[in-house]
């Protein structure tokens, strides 16, 4: 963009070391899919046993030299590590091969550049890409020293390398300003669900577990779902309607992945903060990969660092049409709260399981069922028309007001105390239940 360089091309060496630090090793599988999901075509795949990694190329000079006479025979455009290169180390190995080199961390912003679809998308991409360029602009240029003062050309007497870090800065800064703006929309946005007291419930989960499918399933939408790494990239929400706890939303959002470069999770804050916001999170898990604990120990890194670690989850367990003799089920803890779900989103089975979890999971704390109010309390009365939380309203012989409710006890317990009555906590028979109990609590 504001340097040259050699051009782009999709014939790639892949590049993988092994013998790293079991925290910081890389799947070599999973780098393959995300080159393939970025389009490259695989010319080789190269495994290289390194303890110890070299400071000038990362790898040995053994291997640079293999590596380069592979290049050559094989015309590649591309070589590709699966680990994070340091600028000078890119640079080194871009004046060797005499093509483009890209570290993990840029093929990962190579596949979101691709997906992003939104505007807000579109910015948070290129944020990450400027943040991760900011540091390697001095590779492309030879003419460094020269200045931009001269005869015909005064100027501030910056070099070319100053200016370029001038510009980045200034569209950083603009892109930061543009996302803001559209943070306090989301939040305006969030903010109104929760005046309305809807749930909101987000699908999180490793890259590729198929949160979009499941997501399609339950929804009835018809969201881009693939079977490819980060097919999904902007956030998606869906109203939807459960039973007699009543209206939703359920968001979409992008996939995790294994050492998640921070300046993506920096650049996508204020997507990511669609889950960390969130009443129920739906950890959705492939069943079938057989490094699922991995992934998942990696989803709660990632939760972590956005402030969701603590939330309500509820653990989903997809892709059991790829097992042998497991049943769509429901999962309790020893207090008989649902844990995990184990369904197929692609054929369907256990759908129903999923929304029977998600109800009772966030009807914890909701009341559903009527309420016998006298004529003297016409104002609470007002007040529960005013919230939108009666569903219908009948009266007795005797003049009193039937109220059939549904909204969060709290809020009950609080306009109830305020009225100078005792709160309704002790009534526990009157949590959410599926058929709500006719029978009217007298106030």
């Amino acid at each position: 963009m504001f340097f040259e360089r050699h051009g782009g091309g999709e014939r790639a060496i892949l590049v993988h070391l092994e013998g790293q630090d079991p925290e910081a090793r890389e799947d070599p599988q999973e780098f393959q899919e995300l080159a393939k999901s970025a389009g490259a075509e695989t010319v080789a795949f190269f495994n290289v046993p390194r303890h110890r990694p070299s400071a000038k190329y990362l790898i040995g000079t053994g291997k640079v030299e293999e590596l380069r006479d592979l290049v050559k025979a094989e015309k590649v455009d591309i070589v590709i590590f699966n680990h994070v290169l340091t600028p000078s180390q890119e640079r080194n190995l871009e004046r060797v091969f005499e093509c483009r080199v890209l570290d993990r961390t840029g093929l990962i912003l190579d596949i979101f550049a691709q997906r992003a679809r939104t505007h807000e998308g579109k910015l948070q991409v290129e944020l990450a890409q400027l943040d991760h360029m900011s540091t390697r602009l001095v590779r492309g240029w030879t003419h460094l020293e020269r200045q931009g003062g001269g005869i015909g050309s005064r100027g501030p007497g910056e070099t070319q390398l100053e200016t370029d870090r001038r510009l980045l800065r200034v569209r950083m800064s603009q892109i930061k300003a543009r996302l803001k703006k559209v943070r306090s929309q989301r939040e305006q946005s969030r903010r109104g669900r929760q005046r309305a007291d809807i749930p909101t419930v987000s699908l999180v989960g490793y890259t590729n577990a198929g949160k979009s499918t499941l997501f399609n399933a339950v929804t009835g939408s018809d969201v881009f779902a693939a079977d490819q790494l980060f097919a999904t990239l902007d956030p998606t929400l869906r109203r939807l309607d459960l039973g007699d706890l009543g209206p939703i939303v359920l968001a979409d959002t992008v996939g995790f992945i294994r050492h998640l470069p921070h300046k993506l999770v920096e650049a996508f804050r204020s997507t990511l903060e669609e889950s960390s916001n969130s009443d129920l999170l739906l950890h959705v898990i492939d069943s079938h990969e057989p490094e699922r604990m991995q992934q998942i120990e990696q989803v709660m890194v990632v939760l972590g660092e956005i402030g969701a670690q603590d939330l309500p989850i509820l653990e989903v367990y997809n892709k059991i049409d790829l097992l042998e003799a497991v049943e769509p089920q429901i999962q309790r803890d020893a207090n008989g709260k649902p844990q995990r779900v184990w369904l197929s989103a692609r054929d369907g089975s256990g759908l129903e399981l999923l929304e029977q979890a998600i109800a009772e999971l966030l009807g914890n704390d909701l009341f559903v069922g009527t309420l016998r109010l006298e004529q003297r309390f016409s104002r609470l009365r007002a007040q529960f028309f005013e919230l939108g939380v009666v569903q219908k309203e009948a009266h007795d012989d005797e003049g009193a007001s039937l109220l059939d409710v549904r909204l969060p006890r709290a809020e009950l317990n609080r306009l109830v105390s305020r009225e100078g009555m005792q709160p309704l906590e002790f009534i526990e028979e009157h949590t959410l239940q599926y058929k709500p109990d006719k029978a009217a609590v007298p106030l």
